[in-house]
């Protein structure tokens, strides 16, 4: 079996009093495009309970690292917001410079007392942040050398960015002692739980908008023996039908051809051959027919109507599955579950998910906003925040962010 849990160190593995620590956070918050004020400060607060009150309880010096945005874009602001609500979250005053590698923020950093929170600007707004780069190219730059000789240890607590070789994510930890935050930590440990040693059986769920990666993820668990079912619903759900040599319909076919998803369709088929049996695909579907819902059997196609979920004959399908496993993974809900018509084959399969005595592990944006509408989240074992971040680790890609954690841990 292919290890997948890395080995790091976390913010036990050090005395935290008086030290000053810089923290990699993911504060990237929904912006109004036209008021600039942050809509959504969920994140913001996630950090500041998980891993910051627990510095600041420490008596740490703790300097914040965030981005917001990308530059050229609407939601690209400084950070004078976040500092305000984390200060909110905290109970407690959080200082903020508008400064990442200059002299101002080099004196608020020295100027810290045990127990205080200071907030950088945008990190976004260093030229070279986004520049892909290894921990030793990125040590090189203007901010590592400011910043680092500041420095105790560096926490990244960002696993949402995790999947980012950018100068924030990797640099610090070619010269300082490195730690994961809990978050960080914590979205580790489950992942480590779903792909290293999964109780049996195991059952991934993919479904949502995003095609692209659901070959890669599939091909992964099903390869590693760290899958024993597939359920494919959404688009995914659609393509994976059409390497079954089912036709959609005109318009469903030429929306997937739009998603550039059809190419994806040789490399599903030789993944079907090699797994019979692993891989199940909706048996019913759900259309939109005068804005009602409608279901129809996979044999009853093609159609010329736009297909929106699964059918309910296939989420109770997949139901049966998820209540007799041990292990189940989300990525992505089943249909279109923003539509009142068609949120129902993702309910059934969310409801089994949270009634299920198996361990449960949900993720990705719009899996995490259908659980909460639904009100599941304290009935899942875990649910992620991350998207791109988490996508790349149900590949088994190495993320560059904890492949710097563990190099750093390595050197200690």
């Amino acid at each position: 079996m292919v290890k997948f849990m890395p080995k790091f160190l976390t913010i036990d593995d050090f005395d935290m009093k008086n030290k000053t620590v810089l923290v990699r956070v993911d504060f990237n918050s929904p912006v109004d495009p036209n008021t600039k004020k942050v809509l959504d400060d969920t994140r913001i607060r996630a950090h500041a309970d998980a891993t910051i009150k627990e510095l600041v309880k420490k008596g740490a010096k703790t300097v914040i690292l965030a981005h917001q945005g990308r530059p050229g874009d609407a939601d690209f602001i400084g950070l004078d917001q976040h500092a305000e609500l984390l200060g909110k979250a905290l109970n407690m005053p959080v200082q903020y410079v508008d400064d990442v590698v200059g002299k101002q923020a080099q004196s608020a950093i020295k100027a810290l007392k045990s127990g205080e929170v200071l907030v950088l600007g945008n990190v976004r707004g260093l030229p070279y942040e986004q520049n892909k780069g290894t921990p030793e190219e990125h040590s090189k730059t203007e901010f590592v050398k400011n910043l680092a000789p500041l420095a105790d240890v560096f926490i990244n607590d960002a696993f949402a960015a995790a999947h980012r070789a950018h100068a924030s994510m990797v640099g610090f930890t070619a010269v300082l002692p490195s730690a994961a935050g809990r978050i960080m930590e914590r979205e580790l440990k489950a992942l480590g739980k779903v792909l290293e040693a999964p109780e049996k059986p195991s059952v991934f769920v993919i479904g949502g908008a995003k095609g692209d990666d659901s070959l890669d993820i599939s091909k992964y668990v099903l390869k590693n023996k760290i899958a024993d079912y597939v359920l494919t619903g959404g688009v995914i759900g659609h393509i994976f039908l059409v390497a079954k040599g089912v036709d959609l319909g005109e318009g469903n076919m030429k929306f997937l051809e739009k998603k550039e998803l059809m190419g994806l369709v040789p490399g599903i088929k030789e993944l079907m051959k090699q797994y019979p049996g692993a891989i199940i695909v909706p048996v019913d579907l759900a259309m939109e027919v005068n804005k009602k819902r409608k279901e129809v059997d996979v044999d009853g196609l093609p159609t010329e109507n736009n297909i929106f979920d699964i059918g309910t004959k296939t989420a109770n399908k997949f139901a049966d599955i998820i209540m007799k496993a041990k292990t189940i993974v989300v990525s992505g809900p089943v249909g279109v579950f923003e539509n009142p018509e068609f949120k129902k084959g993702s309910q059934i399969v969310l409801e089994a998910v949270a009634e299920s005595e198996g361990y449960s592990l949900v993720g990705g944006g719009h899996t995490v906003a259908t659980v909460e509408k639904l009100g599941l989240t304290d009935k899942m074992s875990y649910v992620s925040t991350a998207g791109g971040a988490l996508i790349e680790f149900l590949m088994g890609k190495q993320l560059p962010g904890v492949v710097a954690l563990e190099k750093s841990a390595a050197r200690t």
